[in-house]
């Protein structure tokens, strides 16, 4: 065994007058090399990617929701919130409340580029939840001050503050309207008057700009203001429902179903995996189209190597046939092939293991590459160092090639010495 790597280190990279290794090695080096570092970058990008996503939608959102069925507003009790907390999974529970409204900004109306009216979901929560969903999130402004008290402050996200023209302390107009009201509204003067007698108007201020990423769905469409002043405007003593954080987000689908059996009816809830559901969707879709990718990159790997040591067996003929001649055994041949095959991969993965980890490391000290936050929901290309996957795809590859190197090593085991010689 040692003498046949012996003489498989001689082969691949024997010495010619004091120059390189062949080209054909060097080649196949680079290209084991690019293809597993392609193979790692490949998956430290897309499970960066799915991780990214996935901290930021259960970073600033809910684990999840308890309402009532229909969406119906109801009372907030101490009983509830106890029955909710005492779970031992459960790390906080909080009341909030959602209304949808139209808002209308003074901007809008000086500019004629700029829309009149936006839909929004006014939601207010807790002191507690606000100052952790505005932590490292708030752009512009500042918190609630005690100056003003009594005022509506609210907290647009970045989307809708530039679609509406709006900044820090503008003032706008809050258009809502009870349930119910528009089937029980006739066409007549009367009913129209009725219509107009149920709008809630309420002005705000605009307290702060923040930014999540999710440009869509979440950033252009949700403000967020005190819960007790909304209450006191929009619903007084009542609640959309509670906010839960847990402990194991990997629980949160069990956890969610012992509170609801624990509430009782009317009581239902969604987790963050239901309502963003389309989002972990195309997550899931991305994770998907990396098998294709993985196998792919390695068939290329593999006719790389298989075609290296094909073209070393052909360079190699006379050599082969002096083995042979000397007695060497054809099995002994396959092994000489196979270590040189071993060999180039060895070196190839190793270079590729380090290139993959250079250039993740780089990038993310430095961010080079940009993406649009806007399609994307985050800035950068995100990247996670995983060290079972440089394990994996190296001892993929060094099977894989391996696996293959027995086809030209066998070619190169029954080579009969006089035909070989003779060549």
């Amino acid at each position: 065994m040692r003498t046949a790597f012996f003489i498989a280190r001689r082969f691949a990279f024997r010495q010619r007058s004091g120059s390189k290794p062949t080209f054909i090695v060097l080649a196949s080096v680079i290209g084991i090399a690019v293809g597993t570092a392609a193979l790692i970058l490949t998956l430290s990008i897309v499970n960066g990617f799915a991780v990214s996503i996935e901290k930021k939608l259960i970073s600033f959102s809910a684990h999840l929701q308890i309402r009532q069925s229909d969406d119906r507003y109801f009372a907030e009790t101490r009983s509830d919130l106890n029955l909710i907390t005492s779970h031992p999974e459960v790390e906080s529970a909080s009341p909030f409340f959602e209304k949808n409204l139209i808002l209308k900004s003074k901007s809008a109306t000086d500019n004629v580029d700029v829309p009149m009216v936006k839909p929004v979901v006014l939601k207010g929560i807790s002191n507690i939840e606000m100052e952790r969903f505005l932590e490292n999130r708030l752009l512009g402004g500042a918190r609630q001050s005690a100056a003003n008290a009594d005022a509506l402050g609210l907290y647009i996200g970045k989307s809708l503050a530039e679609n509406l023209a709006l900044k820090t302390g503008d003032k706008v107009l809050l258009i809502g309207m009870q349930k119910g009201t528009i089937e029980n509204v006739g066409t007549d003067q009367a009913g129209i008057l009725d219509l107009l007698a149920s709008l809630d108007l309420e002005s705000g201020t605009i307290q702060g700009i923040y930014d999540t990423g999710l440009q869509q769905g979440f950033d252009d469409f949700v403000l967020l203001g005190d819960l007790e002043k909304v209450q006191n405007r929009f619903g007084p003593g009542k609640i959309s429902g509670y906010e839960v954080r847990v402990d194991n987000i990997g629980l949160v689908e069990k956890t969610s179903e012992t509170l609801v059996s624990r509430l009782g009816f009317p009581f239902f809830s969604s987790t963050v995996f239901q309502r963003y559901a389309n989002l972990f969707e195309w997550l899931k879709l991305q994770k998907n189209i990396t098998p294709l990718l993985i196998v792919t990159i390695t068939v290329v790997a593999v006719f790389n190597i298989l075609s290296t040591i094909l073209v070393l067996i052909i360079e190699k003929t006379r050599e082969i046939g002096m083995l042979g001649a000397l007695g060497i055994e054809p099995g002994k041949i396959s092994m000489i092939f196979l270590g040189q095959a071993f060999f180039i991969a060895f070196i190839g993965i190793a270079a590729g293991n380090i290139l993959a980890l250079s250039l993740s490391l780089f990038e993310m000290r430095f961010h080079l590459i940009t993406l649009p936050e806007k399609s994307y929901f985050i800035k950068y290309v995100p990247l996670l160092i995983e060290p079972m996957d440089y394990f994996i795809v190296s001892a993929a590859v060094m099977l894989l090639t391996l696996l293959f190197a027995i086809i030209p090593a066998r070619i190169a085991a029954s080579l009969k010495p006089g035909t070989a010689l003779g060549s």
